[in-house]
């Protein structure tokens, strides 16, 4: 994707993993995802969590030039790997968007 970087978005996806989900499996489904992820837009994204709380994670996706391709990615790429049966019951995926200040 490419485009002017000061338009680009910044995107932090955060949610709990089940306390009962094994971490390297997680971990392994949300790394394969965010491969699939960056063949289909060229975006890398980064996987990290909470220090001190290794069931809070973060995925952060930077420089996004087509948001709208890329959110339409993001969530068949997650569907597609399952992301969403490591995610804590009662809680979900919370996606937030940022850009540069002007």
């Amino acid at each position: 994707m490419s485009g002017d970087a000061s338009a680009c978005v910044h995107y932090f996806v955060y949610y709990r993993v089940r306390a009962d989900a094994e971490h390297e499996d997680a971990e392994a489904t949300v790394r394969a995802m965010q491969a699939a992820l960056e063949r289909r837009t060229g975006v890398a994204g980064r996987l990290m969590e909470r220090r001190g709380d290794a069931v809070t994670w973060m995925e952060v996706y930077e420089g996004v030039a087509d948001p709208d391709a890329f959110e339409a990615a993001l969530r068949i790429e997650a569907d597609a790997h399952r992301v969403a049966s490591f995610v804590e019951p009662g809680s979900a995926r919370h996606m937030e968007r940022f850009v540069e200040c002007a």
